[in-house]
């Protein structure tokens, strides 16, 4: 199964409720299929970042079985703002 960066960011948004997804495929740096992903999503709010981050992983589980190496940072939209503002 070969998984794009467009796959990534439409099932983030769809499945998370994201506002904001960023997905770099870094493959061409690596051997295998390799991604970097920042996600942004009220869901996250009140949840530590081990929940967060396991949310991300049970949204992609069939894609991180053709995935050799995923990169994610997680936020909530007002830390999102505040990242952008400075």
């Amino acid at each position: 199964m070969a998984v794009s960066a467009d796959h990534i960011r439409e099932k983030l948004i769809k499945e998370l409720e994201a506002v904001h997804v960023d997905v770099e495929d870094t493959s061409p740096e690596r051997c295998a299929a390799s991604f970097k992903v920042l996600v942004v999503s009220a869901q996250f709010e009140g949840k530590p970042l081990l929940q967060r981050h396991r949310m991300v992983n049970m949204c992609l589980a069939e894609e991180l079985k053709a995935i050799h190496a995923f990169e994610q940072k997680t936020l909530t939209p007002e830390h999102w703002d505040k990242m952008k503002q400075q």
